[in-house]
């Protein structure tokens, strides 16, 4: 799995998103930068396994065991 954060502009200032979820804004376009790169960073984090229940876009609830080692590549695109 690939995991890709893009920075931009967003409410007025500049933000990095993943999908269509953004982070709140920055006053500069290198300090959001820096945030999506360190949170693609934590990404790689390594945790603990566990259980995780989710409503997935068709509106129906799953349950899936989550493995904490199992972590997606990321990248940073900077869309400005």
């Amino acid at each position: 799995m690939k995991v890709t954060y893009h920075v931009g502009q967003h409410d007025g200032g500049y933000a990095y998103r993943l999908d269509n979820v953004w982070s709140e804004p920055f006053a500069t376009h290198q300090q959001a930068l820096k945030e999506a790169k360190a949170a693609a960073e934590r990404q790689h984090l390594e945790g603990r396994d566990a259980e995780i229940t989710y409503q997935a876009a068709d509106g129906n609830w799953r349950t899936e065991h989550a493995r904490g080692g199992d972590r997606p590549e990321t990248e940073v695109v900077d869309d400005d």
